[in-house]
Order: structure tokens, then sequence, then C-alpha cells
């Protein structure tokens, strides 16, 4: 719903701020970016910090799942960004139940403890990290709106245990005094990333990639790392009582709907990659993989190249509007598609390169 009675001018400073995850990708560029801005940051992760020693960053090493650290590493905080999550994105038979509790234990009982404690430590701010996964259905979906319901066809662990908690967030707004929106981003890319490109590149090292799936007139969006980090800062700065954010979910992204296909052509022909010209019908590569996902279940088949899930989302359009943001939040990217591309282009080379390196020596050190 829009914030009609609400005043985009109210806002407030950060003050201390807590980023969870702040090891991972988001989240150690959102610790270098606020760091960058002169906020004196907590970093939380189950892993150690890369990022080296400094007098306004203390790193945070813990578990999410257990409350009595969580206290801890809200104590003293203003402001929590919660970006850390478990990225499990089985689904359908693949989900067994020792899957299923560990992710809910990371993302949806990860976020009760992180809500709880800040309260308990008196923060006054609370942004999720969600995803634009929570209301996307199967069904195209072309300049979607926060209007939009929340899906019940979970395909993946990772939709379900995100729009579990992204509803406790939002539902929460307010409670002990702590205000709290939700932000979707769509597919995250930038330096640093292991996800976006990692299945591609692995893919083409096989030698697997040799058609472009689906029309190329189907249109997803991607949120550039920073573009990212500047919509939740922006509504965090909104968490004010009589503002914009209190309460509130945020489609954060690029602004910038493209074809996927032509979105990864850059990169690949940067590394080298001779582009695919054979186009096939997304509808087909769909059947053949949900069959082939079957066989792999049943009769220990290897597992598909490409979920179904995969194939249906590069399939159909799913790409949202930024305009609540821009009106409550006064988001626009920081960087286009363009722009940011031409930043990571050295980081994406390399991991391709890095890729190849390792794929080459495996052999070696199997039969050595």
């Amino acid at each position: 719903m829009a914030n009609t009675q609400r005043d985009p001018q109210l806002t407030t400073d950060l003050g201390t701020v807590l980023v969870t995850g702040g090891s991972g990708f988001v989240g150690c560029n959102f610790v270098k970016t606020l760091l960058d801005k002169g906020y004196t940051v907590k970093s939380f992760d189950l892993a150690p910090s890369p990022l080296p020693a400094q007098e306004k960053l203390q790193a945070i090493q813990g578990n999410i799942c257990d409350y009595d650290t969580v206290l801890k590493a809200c104590e003293g905080v203003d402001t929590i960004f919660h970006t850390a999550a478990l990225i499990d994105l089985n689904g359908g038979s693949a989900v067994t139940e020792e899957y299923r509790q560990r992710s809910y234990a990371v993302n949806v009982g990860g976020t009760e403890n992180m809500l709880k404690a800040a309260r308990a430590q008196g923060a006054k701010r609370f942004v999720y990290t969600a995803s634009n996964s929570v209301v996307i259905g199967g069904k195209p979906i072309s300049g979607g709106d926060e209007s939009l319901p929340y899906t019940t066809r979970f395909n993946d662990l990772y939709t379900e245990t995100k729009v579990k908690a992204e509803q406790m967030v939002l539902s929460q707004n307010g409670e002990g005094g702590l205000l709290t929106c939700s932000i979707r981003p769509s597919g995250i890319w930038g330096t640093g990333d292991q996800t976006m490109f990692k299945r591609l590149f692995t893919e083409v090292i096989a030698g697997r990639v040799k058609a472009i799936i689906g029309s190329k007139h189907v249109k997803l969006d991607n949120s550039y790392v920073h573009n990212l980090i500047h919509g939740q800062i922006l509504a965090a700065q909104h968490l004010v009582a009589g503002g914009t954010a209190p309460g509130q979910a945020y489609f954060i992204n690029d602004n910038d709907p493209v074809n996927m296909f032509e979105f990864s052509r850059p990169v690949l022909e940067a590394c080298g990659v001779k582009y695919p010209r054979i186009r096939v019908p997304g509808g087909f590569v769909k059947f053949v993989m949900v069959i082939w996902e079957r066989l792999h279940f049943s009769l220990g088949f290897p597992p598909p190249p490409l979920p179904p899930l995969a194939v249906e989302r590069i399939s159909l359009d799913n790409y949202f509007s930024i305009e609540k943001a821009r009106r409550d939040l006064g988001y626009e990217p920081l960087f286009t598609t363009e722009q940011a591309m031409e930043r990571c282009l050295p980081y994406y080379r390399k991991m391709f390169h890095d890729m190849v390196m390792e794929s080459k020596a495996e052999p070696a050190q199997a039969t050595g």
C-alpha cells in the first residue's frame, strides 16, 4: 500500500550499524560502503571477515542461530541490515527434512533471533533483505509492484523461507520501538558475486552451452550490488516515526529490464567465449529438465544441467517497478547496467580464467 499519509522528507541518521552476513558478497560490499561513508560498523557472520582490522569496524564471528551470540552482536547498535541467509534452491523431491530444518533454522529462526535481540538491545531500525521471488508464482510479471500477493507456489526452500521471514519482519514493525522494512532485490551481481555467473561459467567450461533458451523478447531485472546497497541505506534513513518506510516492502533493482542472455553476452564475450546463435523454446527445455530431474531422483541419473525453475525464470517476463521506492525513498540507481558492467568485467574475467585453470588442473590431480 502507498504511504499517502507519511512524509518522505522525514529521515534519520543511522548511528552505529550492524550488518549480518558481513563476510559474504552483499554484506562485505555493504560493510565497505558504510565504512567509506564514515559509519561505525559491526560485521556479523559465521565466517571470519575478509576486511583488514580498522578503527571503525568490529568483526564478530558467530552463528545467527545462537541467540546469546546474536544478543551480544546487537549491543550498542542503532541500525541493523540483515543480509545473512542460506541460499538453498532445492525444491520438490530434493527437499529432505535435513535441508528444510537447516533453511528454516537460518533464514526464519535466525531472523527471529535478530528481531528479538534488536528489541532487547534498543535498536531502532531493521532492514531485511528479502527477494523478488516472494511474489513470483510461475506467471509472467512485467513491471510488477508491491501490491502483488505473496506466492504460495514454493519451488525452492529459499523462496519459502524468505516469504515466512519477510512476513514476520513486517508484522513486527513498531514492536518494542523497532521500525522494520524489507528490500526485495532481483538477481544480485557485481564484484564479489559467486552466484550470478558462476553456474553459467561452469556450463560454458564443460561445453554445455550450445544454445540460447527462450524468446529474445523475455526480460528480467537485476540488482547491481551497489544499487542495492544504496536502496537499503535510503530505506534505513526513512525508518523514522512518520516516515515512509516503516512496515513497507520495496523492490530495488537497476530499473533496466533486459533479456538474460543479452545481459550475459558482454561478460562471456569479454572472457573470449563465442556466443551461441541457436535458440530453443523455453517450454521445451523446461519439459526436458523436468523429466531429467525425475530420472535423477528416481533412478540416480546425474542432476539436470538446469533446474526446471531456472528455465522457467529465464523463459517468462519477470521484472518489477521501482516506482514505490522512487516515491517513498527517493531511490534512483547509482549506476546504469552499462556503467556497472564496465566496473565488473575485470572481476568476471578473472573468475572465468581461474575456473578454467582449475578445471584443467583437476584431471592431473586425479591421476597424480
